[in-house]
């Protein structure tokens, strides 16, 4: 809130040494999407981004996961375990064993979801293969039509290149991190 005066009245909700640093969160790190797009930059020292499967979310929801959860590494391209389960339950959740995946998924039971993750690796390997090549194909196509703009009249095209390259480097290493499964 604001007093009469202009100035900004803030309530911490922990304590607070004299001299200590008050810091505002713009979003969670691991999604830069959301904070570029609400407040037009990059963080600059992003290491793990979303896995952009946002035509999941009803799966992301079921399974109890967040945005958070779902992380590619920018720099080795490593895939959260939760980006495994998420792709392997879209294939099963209409099958016989959709249910058993989803209990597993839901009590953190690792030793049954490692048996599905072997029984069905190839199909949800592909399947994140299918993904990536889908989400590098999209970049490649967004970052074209972006460079057609005139800066003129679209100045924040150089920040939406920025991302479009950060998501493109991100996904080859993934690419490259599958590729190398099979």
């Amino acid at each position: 809130t604001y007093d009469e005066e202009g100035n900004c009245m803030v309530t911490a909700v922990q304590d607070v040494q004299p001299g200590e640093a008050l810091t505002v969160s713009l979003g969670n790190p691991s999604n830069p999407t959301p904070i570029f797009a609400k407040y037009g930059f990059l963080p600059e020292d992003c290491t793990n981004i979303f896995c952009k499967a946002v035509h999941l979310l009803d799966e992301i929801e079921i399974l109890g996961y967040d945005f958070k959860d779902l992380l590619f590494s920018a720099e080795t391209g490593d895939i959260a375990p939760k980006v495994w389960d998420l792709f392997l339950y879209t294939m099963l959740r209409d099958d016989a064993n959709g249910d058993q995946f989803l209990a597993a998924c839901l009590s953190e039971d690792e030793a049954t979801k490692q048996q599905f993750h072997g029984q069905y690796f190839q199909y949800t390997l592909q399947a994140l293969k299918t993904h990536v090549d889908s989400i590098l194909d999209d970049v490649d196509r967004l970052s074209m039509k972006a460079q057609s703009y005139d800066l003129n009249t679209h100045p924040r095209v150089p920040v939406i290149l920025a991302h479009n390259d950060l998501v493109k480097r991100t996904f080859i290493n993934v690419k490259a991190q599958l590729d190398a499964m099979g």
